[in-house]
């Protein structure tokens, strides 16, 4: 006996291996078999009244053959509640900008007595885990704030399994997806040329995030603003930064220490704003006398450093109960049997004047 299972404990071991699953078969997988659109699937697996009964007889057999199964059980739990259930799935950085989102997505989600569950992930592999606790939930639909706004690895997966998806603040509105935004190429435009108005030509700016379609589209509006003044942009003066704190540090470093020294920065979110502010003052520059710094978002770090930052006001909170709230109306329609288009609302902003920003330093 002992023989027999030192030689069979090798196949045991490599079981694993051999029996490796393959990926989960999606509701794009069952409408390619069956020879309709994904809606069609989805409304068929919702028990929705609008669909023949071929069609139906059609997709429930592709849902047999394939062994269609993901989340079945959670789209029935759906579909007996009357209340939407709503994740939220975040990695921002930016504490202050995620916590303004929350507070207007609960104080909207509990006028409507809906549900709001919160996920938290880092890096793709941690995105695609969190997408399956959500899935595994029962939510009718996802809001992904910045910057899983722009993610669609993570978007395809949730439309795929016919969750409703709401991008939150991306600068580049997707044509399935809905979403709530402001115009950050008109903010950043304001911005630069209200920073042209007190008299600066020596402006900085100090990106954002890469994967972040923002960054791009507030730089654009700050170079279209530079372009409008006649004034050549220094690629020395054009910091690379992540929206974080830390790397608005190490962008205003480099600003600061060159050999000429720009009149006013702009930088491209609050946090990074109140890095450069802190460089500014360990280095003994006075703010504003000597350096403008400008920042975006209107976060609550704007008003807690000094001098308090000017700033692109963007109405977080309420763009969080508007997510909610529109989110809400898509996922009831859906469970009616309708397919409304993607609604893109757009929010206004408001540039806020404060102590940070001042009229161009007497050389």
């Amino acid at each position: 006996m002992t023989g027999t299972r030192e030689t069979k404990a090798p196949k045991r071991h490599a079981t694993p291996k051999a029996d490796k699953p393959a990926r989960p078969i999606t509701i794009h997988d069952v409408a390619r078999h069956a020879g309709v659109g994904s809606m069609t699937v989805s409304r068929v697996i919702r028990g929705a009244a609008n669909v023949s009964p071929a069609m139906r007889e059609k997709v429930e057999a592709a849902v047999s053959v394939l062994n269609y199964q993901v989340n079945v059980a959670a789209r029935a739990t759906r579909s007996q509640s009357t209340a939407a259930r709503i994740g939220i799935l975040y990695s921002n950085p930016s504490a202050s900008y995620l916590s303004e989102i929350m507070v207007g997505g609960l104080e909207q989600s509990s006028k409507m007595a809906g549900h709001l569950l919160l996920e938290r992930c880092e890096g793709l592999a941690g995105q695609q885990a969190a997408v399956e606790r959500l899935l595994a939930s029962g939510v009718d639909g996802v809001i992904l704030p910045p910057p899983l706004c722009d993610s669609r690895p993570t978007i395809n997966r949730l439309l795929a399994e016919g969750v409703t998806v709401l991008a939150l603040a991306t600068a580049r509105p997707m044509d399935d997806v809905s979403c709530v935004r402001i115009d950050d190429y008109a903010g950043a435009l304001a911005m630069t040329r209200r920073l042209v108005a007190l008299g600066h030509r020596d402006i900085a700016f100090i990106k954002g995030d890469p994967l972040h379609t923002p960054t791009e589209v507030r730089f654009e509006g700050f170079l279209a603003g530079m372009a409008e003044a006649g004034i050549a942009i220094r690629d020395d003066w054009v910091a690379e930064g992540l929206f974080t704190y830390r790397s608005g540090l190490a962008a205003a470093e480099t600003l600061l220490d060159g050999a000429a020294r720009p009149t006013a920065i702009f930088a491209s979110n609050d946090d990074m704003a109140a890095a450069a502010l802190a460089v500014a003052h360990g280095r003994q520059i006075a703010v504003p006398r000597d350096l403008t710094v400008c920042g975006f978002d209107d976060t609550a770090v704007a008003t807690t450093v000094w001098p308090e930052l000017t700033t692109i006001h963007q109405p977080i909170a309420a763009m969080g109960r508007t997510a909610v709230a529109l989110i809400a109306e898509e996922i009831r329609a859906r469970k009616a049997g309708d397919a409304p288009a993607p609604n893109h609302h757009l929010m206004k902003f408001t540039l806020i004047e404060r102590g940070s920003s001042g009229p161009v330093p007497e050389r």
